[in-house]
Formats: C-alpha cells, sequence, structure tokens
C-alpha cells in the first residue's frame, strides 16, 4: 500500500498542570495528510485515546488496571470536524507554499514478526513494524517467495509518536505458512538511501533422533546387567569362603 502525502499540518494543543512539585502534561493532537488523519490524546507522553475511523469512535488505549476514565459524548464526532478544518488549512498551506518538499527527514525502524506461534498449514498473521519514520510518506510491499503480495495485505493508521513527532505504522499479512516458504517485507522512505527490507523465513523443527537416546538406553541397560552379574558373583564367592 503506498501512502500519498503533498503536505502536512499540525494542531498540538497542550495544557501543563502544576500541583505542588508534580507536573503533568496533558496533550490533543490533530493532524492531517491529504490522504489520512489523527486524532489523539495523551499524558505525559502515553496514549489515552484515539479516534479508529474505521470503528467510527473513539477508542480508549489506557491498560485494563487503570483508573478508568474516559471523554464527553460527541468527542469522536468532534474530531471528524477538526480533521476537516486541517485539510482545508493544509491545501491553503500547500496552495501558498506552493507544495514545498520536506528537507530533512528521520528513516523508520522496522521488524517482522509473526502474530502467533507458526504451524504449516495452518493460517496466521506477519506483522511488519514500522516506527521512528517522518514525514509520514511510506510505502510498503510483501513478497513470498520473491513474488509480490497483495492479497491479504492490511495498514493501520498513522500513529504520532507523542515523544518525538515521528510516525508509527503496521502493516499485516495473512498467510498460511508452507515448510521453506521466505516472506518480506518492503519499506520505502525519503530518509532512507535505498528500501529496508526484512526477511521471514518458515523452518520446521526437525524431529528429535532416536539414536542417542537407544544407544543411552542399551549403555545403561549393559552397565546395570554388570553390576547385577558382579554382585552376584561377590555373594557367591563370600559364601564359599
Amino acid at each position: 500500500m503506498k501512502m500519498t502525502l503533498t503536505g502536512i499540518f499540525f494542531i498540538l494543543a497542550g495544557i501543563i498542570y502544576t500541583e505542588a512539585m508534580d507536573v503533568a502534561v496533558d496533550v490533543a493532537l490533530n493532524g492531517c495528510t491529504d490522504t489520512d488523519g489523527e486524532k489523539m490524546f495523551g499524558l505525559d507522553g502515553e496514549e489515552m485515546a484515539h479516534s479508529d475511523w474505521k470503528a467510527g469512535k473513539l477508542v480508549m488505549t489506557l491498560p485494563k488496571f487503570a483508573d478508568p476514565f474516559g471523554y464527553v459524548e460527541g468527542t469522536y464526532e468532534s474530531s471528524i470536524a477538526q480533521i476537516q478544518t486541517c485539510r482545508a488549512n493544509l491545501a491553503l498551506n500547500i496552495q501558498a507554499n506552493k507544495n514545498p518538499a520536506v528537507a530533512e527527514g528521520d528513516p523508520p525502524m522496522s521488524s517482522i514478526y509473526p502474530k502467533s506461534k507458526v504451524k504449516v498449514g495452518t493460517e496466521n498473521s506477519l506483522i511488519c513494524y514500522i516506527t521512528a519514520f517522518y514525514p509520514p510518506r511510506l510505502n510498503v510491499t510483501w513478497t513470498r517467495n520473491n513474488k509480490m503480495m497483495t492479497q491479504g495485505v492490511s495498514t493501520s493508521q498513522l500513529r504520532v509518536n507523542l515523544k518525538d513527532g515521528t510516525y508509527t505504522m503496521i502493516s499485516t499479512l495473512q498467510f498460511t505458512p508452507q515448510d521453506g516458504d521466505m516472506y518480506t517485507c518492503t519499506v520505502e522512505h525519503s530518509a532512507l538511501d535505498q528500501p529496508m527490507t526484512r526477511e521471514f523465513d518458515v523452518e520446521v523443527p526437525s524431529e528429535p533422533s532416536l539414536g542417542p537416546a537407544v544407544f543411552c538406553g542399551v549403555g545403561l541397560t549393559l552397565g546395570l546387567l554388570g553390576v547385577a552379574t558382579g554382585t552376584f558373583f561377590l555373594v557367591k564367592g563370600n559364601q564359599c569362603n
């Protein structure tokens, strides 16, 4: 999936609360490109909630053990209006600045891993985790045994890393592993000198050999027989004396 970008515009609102010596930073972030948008709420660099455009609702991302917290009704609907405003401002910014190119960027880091333990013939998911990149223009491609894969590929929303303003995205491939298959996830980004590829090989662990176990068993049996035979003759010898 290729994401196109002609410009980006951010609105970042931060409120600092102070009480005695404690300081907390509450963040509400609106971000948009010409193809995507992000509405996120955070506290002290950790995400608390975001608008999920596919699910059509505000998703709380606090862990279950955290204190219960929520936002007022209509927050998701409000975020839709804010993203529309962001895109309108972005279009004006692009027109006014004649769509200037981004001079500097941060190259992405990526890793590839299966969602669950790999079993040959059992459907699974391969996850390509891509993070720490800027600007948010990214091209991700999958291959199986050097052949391009397009079926079963899905991509998450762009996610802003609140600590440094870079981005994270996850690309997922549904696959049914077969022994010997090799999968790759290739990332192209303007801050990379060349495409970055991560590989995943499907390997079936070989059955443990019975040879060592058999030899050990036979050796132990012969050893025990030897001890028993020696004990027998020792007893008989003592009786003769």
